[in-house]
C-alpha cells in the first residue's frame, strides 16, 4: 500500500504530459489548416492561464519551484521607482553638485533630476509622493537625491531615519571662509544692490568690528551643529564627510573614497575628468548624458570679489576654535586655516 501514492503520481504526471501533447498538436494544427495567428502568438496569450496551474501542479508532485519562480522574478524585473538609498544632505556651496554629477558617471547610480526637498519642505505628502520623484532603477543600482538644505533641517534627521535607518548619508564640506564668501557670491550674482561682504558679515559692537554670527553664510559655516545632530541618529560609520578641496583638486582620488562608502565598484576614476583653467575647476570627458567633455555650468567656478584682509583675519579666528570641535566631532582635520 505503501506505493499506491508514488504510482498515482507518477500516473497523474503521464496524464498531464499526454494532455500536454494533445494540446500542442491541437495548436498547431489550428494554425497551419486555419491560417490564424503563429504558434509563438498562441502559446503566449495561453501559457499565463496554465502557468499557475503548472506549478501548483508541480508542488504537488513533491518539486521545489520556488527557486525558480524566483530567478525567473529577477532576471525579468524591470526599472521600478524607489526610495533612496543614499542621500547628499549638504553642505550648501561645499561641492554638493558637482558631487552629484560625478556620481552620475557610475552606471550604477541613479539619481534625481532636482533637488526634491521632501524633508524639509513636503514631508507632509508622505514618501509614496517622495517615491514617485526618485528615477527608474534596477534591481542592484543605487537611488539617491540631492537637498543640501536637509544638513541644517533640525528636524530631518528624524524623518530621515523614520524612513530608513540604513540610510547613507553624503556631506560635503569646505573651508567655512570660502564656504561663506561663495554663498555670498551667489546671492550678489542674482541681487547685484546687494551690500558688500564685509558690512554683512561684521557688526559693529560697541564701536568694534566682530563676526555676525546669525548671518546665513557665516552660520552654515559651523558645522559642528549640525553634525552633531545627524549622529544622534545615525552610527558616524553610514555618514561621510566629503573633503570639497579634495574634491576640485584631485576628485578621482575623493571619488575612490565615496564609491567604497556606497559599496560601488571603482568605475570613476582620472579619465573622466580635466581640469579646466579658466574655471578653476575640474570638468568632466564625459557624462551619463553626452560623451563629449564639458564642465558643470555658468554658475559653477564663479570668480570670487575682493574681501578686505581685515575681514577674512576675523572671520578665520571666528571659525578656528568652531573648527577644532568639527574635527573633534568628525575625527577628521581638514587642516582649513
Amino acid at each position: 500500500m505503501k506505493y499506491v501514492p508514488v504510482l498515482a503520481k507518477r500516473t497523474m504526471f503521464t496524464y498531464f504530459i499526454i494532455m500536454f501533447l494533445l494540446y500542442l498538436f491541437y495548436t498547431i494544427n489550428f494554425c497551419i489548416v486555419d491560417k490564424q495567428p503563429t504558434l509563438k502568438t498562441i502559446l503566449k496569450s495561453h501559457i499565463s492561464k496554465y502557468k499557475s496551474g503548472a506549478f501548483r501542479f508541480a508542488s504537488f508532485l513533491g518539486l521545489d519551484v520556488a527557486d525558480y519562480k524566483y530567478t525567473r522574478l529577477s532576471r525579468n524585473a524591470g526599472p521600478v521607482r524607489r526610495l533612496p538609498d543614499a542621500l547628499i544632505i549638504g553642505v550648501k556651496k561645499c561641492g554638493t553638485r558637482a558631487l552629484l554629477e560625478f556620481l552620475r558617471l557610475h552606471p550604477d547610480v541613479r539619481a534625481a533630476v532636482s533637488e526634491i526637498h521632501f524633508f524639509d519642505k513636503y514631508y507632509h505628502k508622505g514618501f509614496e509622493w517622495y517615491r514617485e520623484r526618485m528615477p527608474l532603477t534596477l534591481e542592484g543600482q543605487i537611488t539617491m537625491e540631492k537637498t543640501p538644505s536637509y544638513w541644517v533641517t533640525k528636524s530631518a534627521p528624524k524623518r530621515v531615519y523614520a524612513m530608513n535607518p540604513s540610510m547613507k548619508l553624503l556631506a560635503v564640506v569646505r573651508d567655512p571662509v570660502t564656504r561663506a564668501i561663495s554663498d555670498y557670491t551667489q546671492s550678489a550674482s542674482k541681487r547685484p544692490s546687494l551690500a558688500p561682504f564685509e558690512q554683512l558679515a561684521l557688526s559693529n559692537r560697541s564701536g568694534c568690528s566682530a563676526v555676525d554670527p546669525t548671518w546665513a553664510p557665516v552660520r552654515l559655516g559651523v558645522y559642528a551643529r549640525p553634525l552633531r545632530r545627524w549622529l544622534r541618529r545615525f552610527r558616524r560609520d553610514r555618514l561621510l564627510l566629503v573633503n570639497g578641496e579634495r574634491l576640485v583638486a584631485d576628485p578621482a582620488a575623493e571619488m575612490a573614497k565615496v564609491q567604497d562608502f556606497l559599496g560601488l565598484k571603482r568605475v570613476i576614476t582620472e579619465k573622466h575628468f580635466y581640469f579646466n583653467s579658466a574655471k578653476g575647476f575640474p570638468c568632466l570627458l564625459k557624462s551619463e548624458s553626452s560623451s563629449s567633455p564639458h564642465c558643470l555650468g555658468k554658475t559653477k567656478g564663479r570668480n570670487h570679489p575682493r574681501i578686505d584682509p581685515t575681514a577674512l583675519k576675523r572671520l578665520r579666528e571666528f571659525y578656528r576654535p568652531l573648527n577644532e570641535i568639527f574635527y573633534r566631532l568628525s575625527g577628521i582635520n581638514f587642516g582649513w586655516p
